[in-house]
């Protein structure tokens, strides 16, 4: 993987680490018709996720996280399109690949939760079919087989009676019951990484903390690499190894999670940090919640140069004009803010 590994290295890891390298995103870009030009909704973003590692992305609402994973998959909805980049698991590029190669990553690769499982779950069929259509899809299983796998699927997302929850519908279930046959769908072909989007929302604090936990617990008994999509940052700090920061298209930081949550480097990230509710001690003074002013800038309408200049508390006249490039910050973190330019003064 020679071009990875020049990426790589000009992103401060060492050529080792690239081995170790489930998939390296490069350059990805997502575009939209717009007018008579496109909207560029992910901006030439690039990470990576290792082999078992819990890696979270981040981002307000509209930041782009759902359409990465959906570019990961090539599933981007039409008439939006991927424009350029590479998604490479295990150094083979998965845009350059035919769409029945690509059927054959999707599942067995790479397993997706999708963000709402009444919406993801067919209403008119049972949990057990559905899960069993899922495992005979990349399988050359029996009916009766993949009814049996899909018993064992229930088994392994722990959930409560799984052979009678077979004969159930999506509608028969509580949220925290259908979002474990989403994940037992997605497991069905023991895929190498889960992309998980949003897999807490509407969930009550013990059901999440039960979702949070299986994740982790298949994370460790399976080897599987996990990508976990949310705006949740409590979430990521109870979960994640590394953490990937999105704002309006556009990675803006990653670091190791104990580096961020105890020194953010972007403002941006110091700003979703600081508007996170936190309980006043005995005695203390409840202090004001905190918010970032304004909103996300949506694709057609982005402003030059850094695109959250208009809701930073840091901002410096070239933020106007000119988009930050990538730039070491402590921790051998990379950020995309002119703070980190050596050369800014």
């Amino acid at each position: 993987m020679p071009s990875d590994a020049v990426a790589q290295s000009d992103r401060g890891v060492s050529p080792s680490a690239v081995a170790e390298r489930l998939l390296a995103v490069r350059g990805l870009t997502v575009g939209f018709p717009a007018g008579a030009g496109t909207a560029v909704v992910v901006r030439g973003i690039s990470f990576e996720v290792g082999a078992s590692e819990f890696v979270g992305l981040v981002g307000e609402s509209g930041s782009g996280k759902t359409l990465t994973a959906l570019a990961l998959l090539r599933l981007v909805p039409r008439p939006g399109r991927i424009t350029a980049g590479s998604v490479l698991l295990d150094g083979r590029d998965l845009l350059s690949l035919s769409r029945k190669e690509m059927s054959g990553i999707r599942g067995r690769r790479i397993g997706m939760v999708f963000q709402e499982p009444m919406t993801a779950l067919n209403p008119v069929f049972t949990v057990g079919s559905q899960i069993a259509e899922a495992v005979r899809a990349h399988s050359g299983l029996s009916k009766r087989q993949a009814r049996a796998r899909a018993e064992n699927l229930l088994e392994l997302v722990a959930m409560p009676e799984p052979r009678r929850r077979l004969e159930d519908y999506p509608d028969h279930l509580s949220g925290g019951q259908r979002q474990r046959v989403m994940i037992a769908m997605a497991l069905a072909s023991e895929p190498d990484l889960l992309l998980a989007d949003e897999p807490t929302t509407a969930l009550d604090v013990t059901v999440k903390a039960q979702i949070l936990e299986l994740l982790e617990k298949l994370r460790q008994e399976l080897g599987l690499a996990v990508l976990l999509i949310t705006h949740d940052l409590a979430v990521v700090a109870e979960t994640c190894d590394r953490v990937v920061v999105m704002y309006a298209g556009d990675v803006v930081e990653e670091a190791d999670a104990t580096s961020l949550f105890e020194s953010p480097a972007h403002p941006y990230t110091r700003a979703l940090l600081s508007a996170l509710p936190r309980l006043a001690g005995s005695g203390t003074k409840c202090r004001r919640l905190a918010t970032i002013p304004g909103q996300i800038p949506e694709a057609a309408d982005r402003p030059p140069g850094c695109s959250f200049h208009p809701r930073c508390a840091d901002v410096m006249e070239r933020c106007r004009h000119e988009p930050p490039a990538e730039y070491p910050a402590p921790n051998g973190r990379v950020v995309r803010c002119f703070l980190y330019d050596e050369g800014r003064r």
